[in-house]
């Protein structure tokens, strides 16, 4: 099927004369006459069926449709260009990898390591977008995702990474911890969670052995890093992913009050789409994320293991 789509070099002249809102200072720009550049932006008004500059007899302004439509091409552009940019300078190796990320999962795991990978894989640019929630990889430009499982994704490459498993954390500069003697003391405190799971309280108390009624959280928030940083703050007690808090509570502005978890709320995977199964970016990445992560739980498991008495 035909594309309905305009020619690149008109595109890229409304683009200019759209960013200065001036055909002469485009015109200097792409290295053209102005009365060309006019007639390129008239060829594609024609093709849309919309005007998209007002002409004075000394200027030219954007109309309302104009400067929507240049936002809207401006990112699509600048995209051709880094991706033709890449295939030149690699020559078809290496490239650009567009990854979707879940927001607190990127800065708590991913970014500290990543740059193990890109020194490993020098040729090799690393571009990521926040998607908190499973998607549909059709009509984005994604090239795979770090994220949960989950039956949303369809006709696509999982490869499993790790488990989840929750723990309760809270300040301890605002909670004195010796008065809780037991899990169901928690019930007391102001209890924060993730919009997304609003039983896992409920759950984690049922783990924990304690038959009391749970009243309903205190307060939902939309990612882990805000639960963090609300228990950090004093305004309760989160219950977040373990390696989230490892540092936090080594460093004493988390506190673990019990070491109960909830395990395997949520599987992590690396998902991509079939049809990027011969990518070189994907498969590069593939191979080290899972030695990532190997190397994550071995030491996960190595931390939480009791030590022997002598």
């Amino acid at each position: 099927m035909k594309r309905k789509i305009p020619s690149t070099v008109a595109l890229s002249l409304f683009e200019s004369a759209a960013r200065h809102e001036s055909f002469a200072r485009a015109a200097a720009e792409m290295y053209l006459t102005e009365s060309a550049v006019s007639r390129q932006i008239a060829v594609l008004e024609g093709f849309l069926g919309v005007k998209l500059f007002s002409r004075g007899k000394k200027q030219v302004v954007l109309t309302d449709a104009g400067r929507l439509y240049a936002r809207n091409i401006r990112g699509n552009l600048d995209e051709i260009e880094l991706h033709t940019k890449s295939l030149m300078q690699h020559k078809g190796a290496g490239g650009v990898l567009e990854l979707a990320v879940i927001p607190t999962f990127a800065s708590r795991w991913l970014l500290p390591r990543l740059h193990d990978f890109l020194r490993k894989n020098p040729g090799i640019t690393v571009n990521l977008s926040e998607r908190a929630e499973p998607f549909a990889f059709r009509g984005t430009n994604l090239d795979a995702a770090l994220h949960f499982d989950d039956p949303v994704w369809d006709a696509v490459e999982k490869v499993h990474l790790f488990e989840e498993e929750v723990v309760p954390v809270l300040s301890p500069a605002h909670f004195d911890l010796s008065k809780l003697k037991k899990p169901a003391g928690l019930i007391a405190l102001p209890l924060l969670h993730k919009r997304v799971r609003p039983e896992a309280w409920q759950r984690w108390f049922e783990v924990a052995g304690s038959t009391q009624p749970v009243p309903p959280p205190a307060m939902r928030f939309e990612l882990y890093a805000m639960v963090i940083d609300a228990a950090r703050a004093g305004l309760g007690v989160g219950l977040v992913p373990r390696f989230y808090v490892q540092e936090d509570v080594a460093r004493g502005t988390l506190a673990m009050p019990f070491d109960i978890s909830l395990k395997h709320e949520k599987r992590y995977c690396l998902v991509y789409p079939e049809h990027k199964r011969d990518s070189q970016a994907v498969q590069l990445f593939s191979e080290w994320v899972v030695e990532a992560a190997a190397e994550f739980s071995t030491g996960a498991q190595a931390v939480r293991r009791p030590r022997k008495r002598a």
